[in-house]
């Protein structure tokens, strides 16, 4: 009995080592997280605040993007707003820019009283070496587009994580094309047979069934499985009876801010041919 007392508390000591050396790399995973988190969220306001400084000016009236990087841009335009008595107004791309642009206090407009843009500044979830930009994965790409393609100049701001050489290296979540919903299905097979990959129907997370636009339209997915020609792919897509529009976004930026790992912001423009 008392041998295997001994070994019974061997054998707990040993269990319990094992979750406690467990615990401490889960625990460490989650730092390591949780700093890589804080680190992305610090290059997203480092480059929305350089770009506000550097496009933003007295008497403009600027599109406002949609996603997580813009919230730091409508921070830093509302701070300068206050700070410089500028006189701005804002013309969202989305139901969360709107709601922005209001909570900050800042005048809220819309293409029908101000059709031309000075500016607009946008997050991205892919951008390459020539700017060629995936957009829609808060599923706003056709709002987006609209307003950016109003803007005298159209400017994107991103962290280190959406820096790619060519689109597909950091953004494995496809191309976003919203859809008129009674069309998914045949534009689905169209895209797959003509280009490759597949192109699925996004679902919701906090719903049953599809994500729904503020346009009351469906989005898919496609998952392409090579680089293409993409201002070719772009409009042939585009051309798909029951395409509202993709997320690609061809020669459209003129400059776009990478707030980096370091703590400095990284600059480009499109290349000239």
């Amino acid at each position: 009995m008392r041998l295997q007392g001994c070994v019974f508390s061997s054998f707990s000591k040993l269990a319990a080592g094992f979750l406690s050396s467990a615990s401490s790399r889960r625990k460490h995973v989650c730092l390591l997280s949780q700093s890589a988190n804080i680190m992305a969220e610090e290059a997203k306001k480092l480059a929305a605040y350089a770009a506000v400084d550097n496009h933003v000016q007295n008497n403009q009236v600027v599109g406002v993007g949609s996603g997580s990087t813009i919230v730091y841009a409508v921070d830093r335009l509302a701070e300068r707003v206050r700070q410089e008595k500028l006189n701005i107004v804002c013309v969202p791309t989305s139901f969360q820019a709107r709601q922005l642009i209001l909570q900050h206090g800042l005048t809220l407009s819309d293409l029908d009283r101000h059709p031309e843009l000075d500016v607009a500044i946008d997050g991205a979830d892919e951008v390459d070496a020539e700017l060629t930009l995936i957009k829609g994965g808060g599923g706003c790409l056709t709002q987006e587009k609209i307003v950016a393609g109003c803007a005298k100049h159209f400017v994107v701001i991103a962290d280190y994580r959406k820096d790619s050489k060519a689109l597909g290296q950091q953004w494995k979540k496809g191309v976003p094309i919203e859809v008129i919903p009674m069309a998914y299905v045949p534009v689905s097979r169209a895209i797959a047979k003509r280009f490759g990959g597949e192109a699925n129907l996004r679902m919701a997370v906090s719903k049953a069934g599809p994500v729904v636009t503020d346009n009351s339209n469906f989005i898919l997915d496609w998952k392409f499985e090579r680089a293409e020609n993409w201002k070719e792919v772009n409009t042939a897509i585009k051309m798909i009876p029951g395409v509202v529009e993709t997320g690609l976004f061809v020669g459209m930026a003129e400059r776009a801010y990478f707030g980096m790992e370091d703590g400095t912001v990284q600059v480009r423009d499109p290349s000239v041919n």
